[in-house]
C-alpha cells in the first residue's frame, strides 16, 4: 500500500521526489519506496529530517510511530496522536509513560484501576516517590450523585462503585507518603486525565458509554500550548474542592 499522507505533505510543500533525495542526502530510489510502500521508513534521523523539511508531525506521516516515545513530533502542534479508544492506546505507551516520569504524574478519574491491576503502579509510585516525583490522584466519591449517575448511564450500577471503591483502597497504600497526594471528588467527569511530565492523555467520555470505549488524545505541553493550559485548569479546579483522602 502506498503511505499516501507522505504523498500528500510532498504536495503540500512543492517538493518533488527529486528534491527531497537531493536535501536529505537520500538516493532517490529510496525515497520513492518510503511513498509507495507503506511499511518503509527512513531511519529514525532521517525521519527527523524529513518531518522538519514538510512540517509536519513523524507520527501524522507513520502512525504507527506513536507509541514510541523516542519519536518526537514537531513544535507546531501539541497533539500527538489521536486514538479511536482507550484500548487501542497500547500497552507498552502506558508503561513507558508511567516508567519515564520524573517530576510528576497528576491522573484525574473516577476509577482509574486499570493504573493498578493492568500496569502495577502502586510500587512504582512508592519507589518514584522516594526519589522526588510529586503524585496527586484524584478518584471519585463513590456515594456522590455523579458516580451514580455515571454508572446509570453506562449500564454498570454498583460496578463502577465497586471499582472506585477498590483503587481507593489501592491508594490507601501509598496515600500520605511524601510526595503522594490522593483526594476524592464528586464532579461530573467530563474527561478523564492522565499527566505524566509533559505529555498528557485525555480520556473523553460519551453518554452512555464505558471509559475504554471512548477516545484519548495523547497530548505534549508547549509554550503557550491552548489545549494543555485548557485540560490542566479544569484537573486543577477539580483538584482545589477535592476532599483529601485519610493517611
Amino acid at each position: 500500500m502506498p503511505n499516501d499522507r507522505l504523498r500528500a505533505a510532498f504536495n503540500a510543500a512543492g517538493l518533488t521526489i527529486e528534491d527531497v533525495s537531493e536535501r536529505l542526502q537520500v538516493d532517490r530510489k529510496t525515497v520513492e519506496r518510503w511513498i509507495t510502500h507503506d511499511g518503509r521508513k527512513p531511519h529514525r534521523s532521517t525521519r527527523k529530517k524529513l518531518a522538519g523539511l514538510l512540517s509536519i508531525d513523524e507520527v501524522h506521516l507513520w502512525p504507527d510511530l506513536a507509541g514510541d516515545l523516542h519519536t518526537q513530533p514537531t513544535k507546531q502542534t501539541e497533539l500527538v496522536h489521536l486514538y479511536p479508544t482507550r484500548s487501542d492506546v497500547p500497552y507498552s505507551l502506558w508503561n513507558e509513560l508511567i516508567a519515564g516520569v520524573k517530576e510528576r504524574m497528576e491522573v484525574l478519574v473516577f476509577s482509574g484501576q486499570f493504573l493498578v491491576e493492568q500496569h502495577n503502579i502502586i510500587p512504582i509510585v512508592r519507589q518514584k516517590a522516594e526519589q522526588g516525583v510529586q503524585f496527586r490522584f484524584v478518584v471519585g466519591d463513590e456515594k456522590s450523585p455523579a458516580v451514580v449517575q455515571r454508572a446509570m448511564e453506562e449500564g454498570t450500577t454498583g460496578g463502577l462503585e465497586g471499582r472506585v471503591q477498590m483503587m481507593r483502597r489501592y491508594l490507601s497504600e501509598v496515600s500520605g507518603l511524601p510526595k503522594v497526594d490522593v483526594r476524592t471528588h464528586g464532579t461530573i467527569l467530563y474527561n478523564s486525565l492522565y499527566r505524566f511530565d509533559g505529555q498528557l492523555l485525555v480520556n473523553g467520555h460519551a453518554f452512555g458509554a464505558l471509559a475504554g470505549q471512548n477516545p484519548v488524545m495523547h497530548l505534549r505541553e508547549l509554550p503557550g500550548g491552548r489545549m494543555w493550559k485548557h485540560y490542566m485548569e479544569s484537573f486543577d479546579r477539580v483538584w482545589e474542592q477535592a476532599t483529601p483522602e485519610p493517611t
